[in-house]
């Protein structure tokens, strides 16, 4: 048995974990034990791991290819480290509940967030459990939402009016808005090694459900984004220097509270790509 030592949180998802060094290199047995408490707990914290950005993307890589994201800087000898420095890029959008790049037919299974500047106060993360908000559903909800797909849109969370306003900035977004086009999920996911549902919708990226007029997916929406989002189904981390988050974005979302102006705040975050959603 893995030597990690695994601290729970809340009901609904997180754990602390101590007992592994992830500047370094992961034997097997750490590794399939990582796996498991996230499958588990969704979302784990872990302190004091000052790493570097090769050593970050290193632990990533552990669990999947890694993603290059169309519009975040990133640290340029390991351009799979995305740099989110309030100094240098409008982060707004993060203050917000998403799920990472679900954008991409093949969205993130997850992400890998160091602290590396911190305010003195503020800055928190929330996580919300998708699968604790689907089965606080009531059965003919459940019923009601499975089958539908919903649109995710690149540009609900980088618009052009505020990623295109410089030549460059603008050729880049125009590149990343050809390479995203709106795409669609199912609004249900079914966990691809766990087997458990979860919504499948985020403020960040959803725009509407497919299958119902644009007022009822108003509504619907409306309603899901709320519902996930419920204190009950949440979990809030108060970040300390070199601290590491490492979160099943398959099943969660996420929003980094915007409390902190005009201080500082640097994160740098590793993505891992996952497969295509389907529901079962």
């Amino acid at each position: 048995m893995s030597s990690l030592n695994i601290t729970p949180l809340s009901s609904a998802l997180g754990a602390q974990i101590s007992g592994v060094d992830i500047s370094q290199p992961l034997n097997l047995e750490q590794r399939d034990a990582i796996e498991q408490a996230l499958l588990k707990y969704q979302v784990l914290f872990f302190r004091n791991q000052p790493i570097e950005p090769s050593q970050q993307a290193r632990f990533a890589h552990y669990f999947g290819d890694l993603h290059i994201h169309p519009i975040y800087p990133n640290v340029p000898e390991q351009p799979e480290v995305l740099i989110l420095d309030t100094a240098v890029t409008d982060v707004r959008d993060n203050a917000i509940w998403h799920t990472d790049v679900t954008f991409l037919p093949t969205p993130a299974m997850g992400a890998v967030l160091s602290a590396k500047l911190l305010p003195e106060f503020g800055g928190d993360t929330l996580w919300a459990s998708g699968i604790a908000a689907y089965e606080a559903l009531s059965a003919p909800m459940k019923a009601l939402l499975e089958g539908l797909t919903a649109t995710h849109d690149f540009t609900r969370s980088f618009p052009l009016e505020r990623y295109g306003n410089t030549p460059q900035a603008l050729a880049q977004w125009e590149e990343a808005r050809r390479k995203n086009p709106p795409l669609s999920h199912p609004v249900i996911r079914t966990h691809p090694v766990s087997g458990r549902r979860s919504l499948f919708v985020n403020e960040g990226f959803t725009s509407k459900i497919n299958e119902l007029s644009e007022t009822e997916s108003e509504a619907v929406l409306k309603f899901l984004f709320a519902h996930a989002t419920r204190p009950e189904f949440t979990i809030r981390w108060r970040w300390q220097k070199d601290d590491i988050a490492f979160w099943d974005n398959r099943v969660t979302q996420h929003y980094a509270v915007d409390d902190y102006r005009p201080a500082r705040r640097v994160m740098q975050r590793a993505t891992v790509l996952g497969d295509v959603p389907f529901f079962r």
